[in-house]
C-alpha cells in the first residue's frame, strides 16, 4: 500500500503536467499552425503521439522501457514546440482587414496634436461601408469631457470599452484598443490567448466607431460621463498618444486576458491615478461601469441602474440616422439623457485649499 501511495505521488502530478502541456500544444498548433487545416491536424497528431507515449510510460510499471522513454520523448517534443513558439512574432506587415488597416500616427506642437489615419467610415452593415481615413488636428487646451463607452457583444460580462474625448468646438474623438484582424479573419477570444492577432489602437470619429456598434452590428451600447479634471483628461489623452507611438514602433499581440481593450486603459489610468486598485471587473469588462462607479468617477448623484438606463444609446443612435449624416447631431443625440459627471470646480486642476 505504501509503495502504491509513493508511486501515485509522482505519477499523478506528472500525468497532470503532461495533460496540461499537451492540451496547450494542441490549441497553439490549431490557432497558429499552418493555414491548411489538413497540415494543422497532421502536426497536432504528431504532437499527441509523444504525449500519449508519456502517459503510457507514467501509467505502466517502472521496469518497462517506456517508463523513461515516454516522458523523455515528450520532453523533447516540448522543447521543439517551445522553439517554434518563440519564432512567432508580431508584425505590421499583413493583409489587414480594412477597418484596422492603418496605424494611428501622432505629431505634437505644444497644445496642438495632429493625428494621421483617424478613421471615419460610413457603415451600413458589417461588410458594407465607405472607407475614409483622415488627418485631423486637436487643441488639447480645449479638452472638455471624457466619456466611457461600453458595447456589449457577448453577454453581460463581456464588453468592448472605448473612451471618447470631447472638445470645446463640439467635436469628439474616440480611442479604441482593438484586435488587428487580417482580411477575412474572425475574432476568437480563445485564439487570442495564442498569438492569433496583433493589437491596434484606433482613433475614430464617434459616428464611425460608436455607430457601427449600435446601428450596424446591433450591439447594446452604453455611454457614461466620467469625472476627470482637465489635467487628468489631458494626461489620459496623451497616454493614448504614447501608446500609439509604442505600437507604431513595436507591434504587439492582443491577449484576451493580459493585453486587451480594458487592461491597457487601466495601465494608462494607473499612471494618472497612482494606487488605482486592481479588480476582477477589469477582466470581466462588462462590469467595468460598476468598478468606475465604486471609485466615484461616475455621477454618484444617480444610482448606477439609473445611469445605465439613461446611458443606453441605441434608440437615440438609430433615430439620429433619420436626421442626416451629421457627426455633431449623432454625438448630441446619444448624450441627450446622460448626466454629466464632469468636475465643475473652476480650479479643478489645482489642489484644494485648506
Amino acid at each position: 500500500m505504501k509503495a502504491l501511495l509513493l508511486s501515485l505521488l509522482w505519477r499523478v502530478p506528472l500525468a497532470l503536467v503532461v495533460l496540461l502541456a499537451s492540451s496547450w500544444g494542441v490549441l497553439a498548433l490549431y490557432f497558429r499552425g499552418p493555414e491548411s487545416l489538413a497540415l494543422r491536424l497532421l502536426f497536432i497528431t504528431l504532437w499527441l503521439l509523444p504525449a500519449l507515449a508519456a502517459m503510457v510510460g507514467i501509467a505502466i510499471p517502472r521496469s518497462a522501457p517506456l517508463t523513461v522513454a515516454g516522458p523523455a520523448l515528450f520532453g523533447l517534443a516540448v522543447v521543439v514546440l517551445a522553439v517554434w513558439w518563440h519564432t512567432i512574432t508580431p508584425s505590421h506587415n499583413r493583409d489587414w482587414a480594412p477597418d484596422v488597416a492603418r496605424l494611428l500616427h501622432a505629431t505634437r506642437d505644444g497644445d496642438i496634436v495632429t493625428l494621421e489615419n483617424v478613421r471615419n467610415f460610413e457603415w451600413r452593415t458589417r461588410e458594407d461601408f465607405d472607407a475614409r481615413w483622415e488627418t485631423r488636428q486637436y487643441d488639447l487646451s480645449t479638452l472638455e469631457s471624457a466619456d466611457l463607452v461600453v458595447s456589449y457583444w457577448m453577454g453581460p460580462a463581456i464588453a468592448h470599452t472605448l473612451v471618447s474625448f470631447g472638445f470645446a468646438d463640439g467635436r469628439h474623438l474616440v480611442f479604441s484598443v482593438e484586435v488587428r484582424r487580417t482580411r477575412g479573419q474572425k475574432f476568437s477570444a480563445l485564439g487570442s490567448f495564442f498569438r492569433q492577432s496583433e493589437l491596434v489602437l484606433v482613433a475614430a470619429d464617434e459616428r464611425d466607431i460608436v455607430r457601427t456598434r449600435s446601428n450596424a452590428r446591433g450591439e447594446s451600447v452604453y455611454l457614461y460621463s466620467v469625472a476627470l479634471s482637465k489635467a487628468d483628461m489631458r494626461s489620459l489623452f496623451e497616454a493614448y498618444l504614447q501608446e500609439s507611438d509604442q505600437l507604431e514602433n513595436e507591434p504587439r499581440f492582443y491577449n484576451t486576458l493580459t493585453s486587451n481593450c480594458t487592461t491597457i486603459v487601466y495601465d494608462m489610468v494607473k499612471r494618472i491615478v497612482p494606487g488605482l486598485p486592481w479588480d476582477y471587473r477589469l477582466l470581466a469588462s462588462g462590469y467595468l461601469p460598476d468598478y468606475i462607479y465604486d471609485l466615484g468617477a461616475l455621477n454618484t448623484d444617480f444610482a448606477l441602474a439609473e445611469l445605465e438606463r439613461r446611458g443606453h444609446i441605441n434608440q437615440r443612435a438609430i433615430a439620429s440616422d433619420h436626421d442626416g449624416h451629421s457627426t455633431a447631431a449623432f454625438s448630441q443625440a446619444i448624450r441627450e439623457t446622460v448626466p454629466s459627471a464632469r468636475i465643475e470646480r473652476h480650479n479643478a486642476d489645482e489642489p484644494p485649499q485648506p
